[in-house]
C-alpha cells in the first residue's frame, strides 16, 4: 500500500507575505496514493515539488472559496506543470466564478501558450482543464475517493466550503475558512484528522496594527469570519477525531507568539493528538 498523508504546504492566513514568513494556504493530500491539492495559494508549487510531487501527476484540485490567498497559484500551478509535461485531464472543483479567473489567466498568457504549442509541441492547455462547481453535499467519487462538502460561514463570502475526504480505510476533514460553526462537528464525525484554520485573538489587536489598517475593518472581519485556536479545538473534541492540525494561523509570524501560546489555547478544550501548522509539515494517516 502507497503511502497516506496529509502535508501542509502552506499555512499563513491571509495574502501578504514578509521575509522569513510561511506562505499562504495550500495542502496535499495523498490518500494511497492518490494524490489531492487543497487550495492554491502563494507558493504551492514550490511546496508540492518539495513534497517529491512530480507536476505532470497533477489531476485533481479542490479550491474551498475566492479569497487570493487560496487560489492565486492555481493558474500558475497548472501551466507550470504543463510545461513539465502534463498531458492528461485536471479537474479542478471551486465555487462559482472560479472559471472566470481562469479563463482570464489564459487571456494574459496566452502569447506563450500558443509559442509553447506551436514551438514546442505541446498539447493545447486550455482543453487540459475541467471545471466543477462545489455545492454542499457529496462532490466528488471515484473508486477509492469520496468527497462531501458543507457550507461554512466566513461573510462576506456565501460560497466557502468544508470538505471531508474519505479513502484508503481514512477520512480527512478540512475546515476551510470559517467563524466558529459548532454544527462542523457533525461533519468531522470520527475522522482522522481534522484540519482546521484558526487565530489566536490575543494577538488580533498587534495584527491590525502591522498591517496598517485605518479602521475597524479588518479586525471585523477576522472576528465574524475566522476561529479561535481554542474553538477549533472544541469543534475537534466534539467531533471525536482522531488527531488536530490547526492551520492558516492567524498570527503566523508574530515572534512575541510561540508554539507554546497555541498549544495552551488548544489544551484547554482538547486532549488529542495536536499538529501545529508549518509550512512542509506531513502529517502521516
Amino acid at each position: 500500500m502507497a503511502d497516506s498523508y496529509l502535508a501542509l504546504l502552506g499555512t499563513k492566513g491571509g495574502p501578504s507575505v514578509r521575509p522569513k514568513s510561511t506562505m499562504p494556504t495550500s495542502s496535499l493530500l495523498c490518500l494511497d496514493g492518490r494524490l489531492v491539492v487543497v487550495d492554491c495559494g502563494l507558493g504551492v508549487t514550490r511546496g508540492l515539488v518539495d513534497q517529491g510531487m512530480q507536476l505532470e501527476a497533477l489531476s485533481l484540485i479542490f479550491i474551498t472559496h475566492l479569497h487570493s490567498d487560496h487560489y492565486l497559484e492555481l493558474g500558475p500551478l497548472i501551466h507550470t506543470a504543463w510545461t513539465t509535461g502534463l498531458k492528461t485531464p485536471v479537474v479542478v472543483y471551486g465555487p462559482a466564478g472560479l472559471e472566470d479567473y481562469w479563463q482570464a489567466f489564459l487571456t494574459s498568457m496566452a502569447a506563450d501558450i500558443v509559442l509553447r504549442i506551436e514551438d514546442e509541441g505541446r498539447v493545447d492547455l486550455a482543453g487540459l482543464v475541467e471545471f466543477r462547481t462545489i455545492e454542499a453535499g457529496s462532490v466528488h467519487q471515484e473508486e477509492g475517493l469520496d468527497v462531501t462538502a458543507m457550507r461554512v460561514v466566513h461573510p462576506p463570502l456565501v460560497d466557502c466550503f468544508a470538505l471531508r475526504f474519505a479513502g484508503a480505510g481514512r477520512t480527512v476533514v478540512m475546515s476551510g475558512d470559517t467563524a466558529y460553526l459548532p454544527e462542523l462537528a457533525a461533519f468531522a464525525r470520527a475522522a482522522d484528522l481534522l484540519v482546521h484554520e484558526a487565530m489566536l485573538a490575543a494577538a488580533l489587536p498587534a495584527l491590525v496594527a502591522r498591517v496598517g489598517t485605518s479602521n475597524d475593518k479588518l479586525m471585523n472581519h477576522l472576528t465574524r469570519s475566522h476561529t479561535t485556536a481554542g474553538d477549533a479545538a472544541r469543534i475537534a473534541a466534539a467531533a471525536g477525531v482522531g488527531a488536530l492540525a490547526l492551520h492558516h494561523l492567524i498570527p503566523s509570524d508574530d515572534p512575541d507568539y510561540t508554539p507554546d501560546d497555541w498549544q495552551a489555547a488548544v489544551s484547554q478544550h482538547w486532549s488529542g493528538p495536536f499538529h501545529l501548522g508549518r509550512d512542509g509539515l506531513r502529517i502521516p494517516l
